[in-house]
């Protein structure tokens, strides 16, 4: 199942205008944005499907394809076309955009061992006419290879865009004019590409690829991106100007190359950041709240502080003319998002209800808070959910993924040798001897598994039962199946994922339900989950009792919602923040340690703070009152 997720509309530019026209003053490149990944990708497959259907020469359609996450969904709507007999690959021939160095075919972190597995196993393409660097050859044999692969003529090259702008291999500094060749990895691709090797030290060190001057030479470039993680880099790409430090920026003097992304990878462009600089927009109240934010921004001033001149030098003219003076929207404005903050997240007993953000009744609440993770319930939405506990709502927790993986040897190890301390059965050198039958990029072994998830369950448990929930009766660990593939790299979710959300759903009736709404890699474990959320949701939104119910977003620990979007924003007081930190501190596995811990040297506790600490100096920088933190939320329905 490919990612459906995306967030609701409300005002914005308006589609029935000549968009493009408008919006290559600022894109380089034509970019066609899709409301999730979904959408996308089948447009990509439709042309794919079209343009081998089309080709009419005497050798096979020429098909470069990439790898990573980017083009998961896009295999996979590949396959279901042509299960469905909508395509057939008997006359195509695939080229590899990379490979690792030195690799073989058969291992499974390998480009040709994942493009089979996820493409090629699956239609009735001819062995011949696969084609990929070669991993094995000795360094002598490498540049004649080169050369030859690189003059092979690709009619139509898939690519997708690295963190840092790399396109294929081609890293930071990358020339125009270079060809298909051996590369030297910058240490920051190889500790994207770590995890799947099991560690940095297992991952190579060099890579042959495709140059940018070959895939130049396509005929026809489709470029996709998917998920926020890649809204700045896509920007630079589209919007900015060539330039070696983003070597995808080069495929801006491609005569036919199109963009193909989502609105999360779109979120930085300007037709989707600052839309009134692009044309006419439709002004509704929260896109209005968004525009005005921006001008705050932009001017360092206030919501009330702001001027008629504030407006018209700003491109916010078309606002003017509304119908309302600009005291009128500014005054508007400050009502609006003062009434986002609430120190009742689940409703305020017996009180006008008219201005908050959640209605008064029925009280008490049944609530639950899905966490992807065994901590992101904590890390994320900590003082609202102590908040919700304590204001005597009857709050579920559901931890979705057992966060296995995440667990260091060393942790699993100290636990054991606890238990022998405490006079427990001697189990160190067994589960050792576990550790040490690890192979680097392979799955763990499941014993192993098992003792981390309990690791991460026990630490779950302490985390709630220190402000006060019960952890028999509202914690459930649901230990979704997509996740339990032993590596870093999970399973499609499926229908038995779906069928447990539901069950819950349907046991608890909820009247709120909060998830992580992040917007990030749409085949990573938070956008997974909330998917598999919203799939269960369409199966019981016809239950009776959904009719109450409303679904509210927060953010993981590294981002937050841009306060032009927030519905609810829960002030926490200085106690307050100290309840929700010494809750983090229950996750001692995730503590220095973990074996991702991603860019962010901070600590998830310090993450979490700083996060919070700075919407509230937003809130009080609009002109709002000054709080010690701020955690906000988007209401999806």
């Amino acid at each position: 199942m490919n990612s459906k997720y995306a967030l609701p509309k409300d005002g914005g530019l308006i589609a029935d205008v000549a968009l493009q026209e408008l919006t290559q003053r600022f894109e380089r490149i034509a970019t066609r944005v899709y409301e999730n990944e979904y959408d996308g990708v089948n447009y990509v497959a439709d042309n794919i499907v079209a343009a081998i259907g089309a080709h009419k020469a005497d050798r096979p359609f020429a098909l470069g394809l990439t790898t990573g996450k980017t083009p998961l969904g896009l295999y996979r709507e590949l396959v279901r076309r042509y299960n469905k007999g909508e395509v057939s690959f008997a006359n195509v021939a695939v080229y590899s955009l990379d490979e690792f160095y030195p690799i073989t075919p058969a291992e499974a972190q390998s480009r040709n061992y994942r493009i089979h597995e996820e493409l090629l196993d699956h239609v009735d393409i001819r062995p011949e006419n696969i084609n990929f660097p070669d991993g094995t050859l000795p360094r002598e044999q490498l540049s004649k290879f080169c050369a030859a692969y690189g003059h092979n003529k690709i009619d139509l090259m898939i690519v997708g865009v690295g963190e840092d702008g790399q396109v294929g291999f081609n890293e930071i500094g990358s020339h125009a004019n270079s060809k298909t060749r051996l590369v030297q990895l910058s240490y920051q691709s190889r500790k994207v590409q770590s995890g799947a090797f099991g560690g940095l030290e297992n991952t190579p060190k060099m890579a042959i690829t495709m140059g940018i001057h070959t895939i130049m030479k396509a005929d026809r470039v489709i470029m996709m991106a998917w998920g926020e993680d890649k809204a700045k880099i896509m920007s630079r790409v589209i919007e900015g100007e060539v330039t070696s430090q983003v070597p995808a920026s080069y495929l801006q003097n491609h005569s036919d190359i199109e963009v193909v992304i989502d609105e999360g990878a779109a979120s930085q462009l300007t037709r989707v950041q600052t839309p009134w600089l692009v044309g006419p927009c439709q002004w509704t109240p929260k896109f209005t709240r968004k525009a005005v934010v921006w001008l705050c921004g932009v001017v360092k001033k206030p919501i009330l502080k702001l001027t008629y001149q504030d407006y018209l030098e700003n491109s916010l003219g078309e606002l003017l003319e509304q119908g309302r003076t600009y005291d009128q929207i500014n005054i508007d404005v400050f009502n609006d998002l003062q009434h986002t903050i609430t120190g009742w997240p689940g409703g305020k007993p017996n009180a006008d209800d008219s201005t908050r953000p959640v209605k008064s009744t029925p009280f008490p609440k049944n609530v639950i808070v899905f966490s992807p993770h065994p901590d992101d319930d904590v890390i994320s939405m900590g003082g609202t959910f102590i908040r919700l506990v304590q204001q005597g709502h009857n709050v579920h927790v559901a931890y979705e993924t057992s966060g296995n993986v995440a667990v260091h040897d060393d942790v699993v190890l100290q636990h054991m040798d606890a238990a022998h301390e405490l006079g427990f059965a001697d189990e160190f050198a067994k589960v050792e001897e576990i550790v040490k039958s690890k192979k680097a990029g392979e799955p763990e072994p499941r014993a192993l598994l098992n003792l981390k998830g309990a690791i991460r369950r026990a630490e779950a448990r302490s985390a709630v039962r220190s402000f006060g929930l019960n952890p028999d009766t509202n914690a459930h660990f649901l230990n979704l199946p997509f996740y339990e593939s032993g590596g870093i790299r999970k399973n499609p979710f499926t229908q038995a994922d779906i069928d447990i959300v539901v069950k819950l759903l349907r046991d608890v009736k909820p009247h709120q339900i909060y998830a992580a709404g992040d917007l990030s890699d749409p085949h990573g474990t938070h956008r997974t989950c909330i998917e598999i959320v919203l799939e269960a949701i369409e199966v019981v939104k016809g239950d009776e009792w959904f009719k109450d119910c409303h679904l509210w977003l927060y953010r993981g620990a590294w981002m937050e919602w841009d306060l032009g979007s927030v519905d609810m924003a829960v002030p926490l007081s200085p106690n307050e923040i100290i309840v929700k930190r010494h809750a983090i501190y229950r996750h001692l596995s995730q503590k220095d340690i973990v074996p991702f811990p991603g860019d962010d040297p901070r600590e998830f506790w310090q993450r979490s703070e700083d996060r919070t600490q700075t919407t509230a100096k937003q809130y009080n920088d609009l002109g709002m009152a000054e709080y010690q933190a701020i955690e906000v939320f988007v209401r999806m329905f």
